[in-house]
């Protein structure tokens, strides 16, 4: 298993990067905003890998964080998606947009991925729910090293009921997340303040 590359950037195509590490060129395949990340061309690079082992090949699969590589774990888990697939979802979605997506039901965004259809992004759906939840969607990119837990906990709280009272207010439960999402909460942040902060921007 090869966990991630950390070598020189060769190359960079339409769906994949060469690294070049002491010599040797990997091909990885990356989705596109993953790309668009990425440094100049001759800059060292780490990108965290999977490996997939066909009968005629071996791809490797690559993304900028440990968290995006979870994701796409997560998400060719789904029986009848396929590391492709997976690719494909992921370039058309970032992986915040994904967890949005699933919580929310939004069959419409998924299956906007090429070669992804209306039962298939059901099926995704309907297997990850239960295993994403609103808290870890919310916090996940948001600790430090170092950082307080149980103020870690506090915030994924107000968070979350933020959320659900926006959607008790109408909105989908997708544009609340991505409105919640953007505010900064400190110790002292109230839920009543947040909800207004999410409102304006949600209105705006």
């Amino acid at each position: 298993m090869i966990a991630y590359i950390r070598g020189e950037l060769a190359s960079v195509e339409e769906d994949r990067v060469i690294v070049d590490v002491a010599g040797v060129g990997y091909g990885i395949f990356m989705p596109g905003a993953s790309i668009g990340l990425l440094p100049p061309v001759g800059t060292e690079v780490k990108i965290h890998t999977y490996l997939n082992v066909k009968e005629d090949c071996m791809q490797l699969f690559g993304f900028l964080t440990r968290d995006d590589l979870e994701v796409f774990r997560l998400v060719i888990g789904v029986n009848g998606i396929g590391p492709k697939g997976g690719l494909n979802i992921l370039s058309q979605l970032t992986p915040d947009d994904l967890r949005f997506a699933v919580l929310s039901g939004d069959v419409k965004a998924i299956s906007a991925a090429p070669g992804i259809g209306k039962k298939t992004a059901e099926k995704l759906i309907l297997e990850l729910k239960d295993k994403l939840k609103l808290e870890d969607t919310l916090n996940h990119n948001d600790g430090k090293e170092g950082a307080d837990p149980v103020y870690g906990n506090v915030q994924g709280n107000i968070q979350s009921e933020a959320v659900q009272a926006l959607v008790a207010l109408g909105y989908g439960n997708t544009e609340a997340l991505r409105a919640v999402k953007q505010i900064e909460i400190t110790e002292d942040t109230q839920v009543e303040e947040v909800l207004k902060q999410a409102l304006k921007l949600m209105v705006f």
